[in-house]
This record gives structure tokens, sequence and C-alpha cells, in this order.
């Protein structure tokens, strides 16, 4: 079970639940993939509703290896993601806002 004090969300890829974390490796590893622009860049795409598929499959991809994961991108091409393109839109978002929570 994800511990949201920790910056992991839960993901259901093909049935089996995943946990995700956008740890600092994580983001630097997801901030190279981009090629351009910048973390701050992509948080803003995420507010603003500008996001791609791209972006959503970058961070969800960075908070999988954050969790641990050892796969790449291309092994989630014909994954099922619960919730389909929304759901995952939602992970992703919720892993950026988790990761650059302040704390209270």
């Amino acid at each position: 079970m994800a511990n949201p004090w920790a910056g992991q969300v839960s993901v259901a890829i093909d049935g089996t639940p995943r946990e995700c974390k956008l740890t600092l490796g994580a983001l630097a590893e997801l901030e190279a993939g981009l090629g351009t622009g910048s973390l701050v860049d992509l948080i803003r795409r995420f507010e603003t509703g500008a996001f791609s598929s791209r972006d959503v499959m970058a961070v969800i991809v960075a908070g999988l290896r954050g969790g641990g994961w050892t796969g790449r991108s291309e092994d989630l091409i014909s994954a099922e993601i619960e919730g389909g393109p929304v759901g995952a839109a939602r992970i992703a978002a919720t892993l950026l806002a988790r990761a650059f929570a302040l704390p209270t």
C-alpha cells in the first residue's frame, strides 16, 4: 500500500499493483529524458492541462523506477494502466504533487 506521506502512489499495471515514487534519481532521469525544458516546465504543463501523453508516460516510468521497477518505457507500450489514459494522467499529476509538496 502506497504511503502518501512518503510521496508514494499506487498504480495497477496489467492488474498488478505497483508502488511509484519520484526519488531524486528518478527526477533527474525524468528531466534528462525530457530533452528540453525543466521539471518546472513539466509541472506547469500539468497545472494548466497542457501536458502530453509523452509527459504522462515519462512521469509514470520515472515513478515506477523510483519505486524499484527496472523496466523501460517500451515495456509499457501494450500495458493496461488502471483507469486508462485519464487514470494515468491523474497518477502522474499526483506523483508530481507529492514529490514537491511542502511538509505540513
